[in-house]
């Protein structure tokens, strides 16, 4: 464990040495910020006319792990591919590190990133909370904030492990980002297409459905914690197996 956890934190400050860490909190920060000011907007003004639904901070956390979609590749890209292409990774190979806490130290490095940017986030809920009587709903905000944990957790290990496969890591960023758009945007329509239990196949897959009709709406089942662990634990898998391979060339 004090390997993992001194890995990560190489990883985490090595994130703010490189301007990508900084884009891409800028992105999802400034993006959020935005829609945040918009859905006050809209909501206040349907409220003149006595319309107004209550607020709460689903659109917040639905915009987050959209962003997700495209900013996690760009974090995962260079995490084992770039030392093996600069010859760093023989290097820790050779020290007393197992293949899983290397792998499970670059994604706790980007899950930290992820969730200093979702702390700032936090903001939003507490603003909320203050205009709304008699406040949001806690459970749902805690069971939506969990599901980004669980989004951005999956995104990650997924995106080590095809970094660790690949020694371009550009190579590695199409092949994540191909992937997350297909396990994200593309299963709906297979799944509202097929019928019987090869759409309930599809139905599974689609990432986006665990998230958005179960835990962005307070509803927290066991098979989407089991279906995240999965996709994290598969991920991590690949990805130890990818430098295992490495060691032995």
């Amino acid at each position: 464990m004090r390997n993992i956890w001194t890995i990560a934190k190489r990883e985490y400050d090595h994130y703010f040495i490189s301007p990508i860490a900084f884009v891409v909190a800028f992105i999802i920060l400034f993006s959020i910020g935005i829609y945040f000011v918009y859905i006050v907007r809209v909501t206040s003004q349907q409220a003149l006319f006595g319309g107004a639904p209550t607020p709460d901070i689903t659109p917040i956390t639905w915009l987050f792990t959209f962003l997700l979609v495209f900013t996690t590749p760009a974090l995962t890209m260079r995490l084992i591919s770039e030392e093996a292409r600069m010859g760093t990774l023989e290097l820790m190979l050779t020290a007393p590190v197992r293949d899983f806490e290397l792998v499970a130290g670059k994604w706790l490095g980007g899950m930290l990133l992820i969730l200093t940017i979702l702390a700032v986030t936090a903001i939003y809920p507490i603003l909320l909370n203050s205009f709304v009587d008699p406040g949001i709903d806690l459970r749902l905000t805690l069971s939506a904030y969990l599901g980004v944990v669980l989004v951005a957790a999956s995104f990650l290990a997924l995106g080590v492990g095809i970094s660790a496969v690949f020694t371009n890591q550009f190579a590695a960023f199409f092949t994540t980002f191909g992937l997350f758009f297909l396990i994200w945007f593309m299963m709906a329509l297979p799944a509202n297409l097929v019928q019987g239990s090869g759409g309930d196949i599809f139905r599974y897959i689609d990432m986006s459905a665990h998230f958005l009709d179960s835990l962005n709406q307070g509803i927290i089942n066991l098979s989407d914690l089991v279906y995240y662990i999965s996709l994290i634990a598969l991920g991590l898998f690949t990805g130890t197996v990818a430098v295992e391979m490495r060691r032995w060339r």
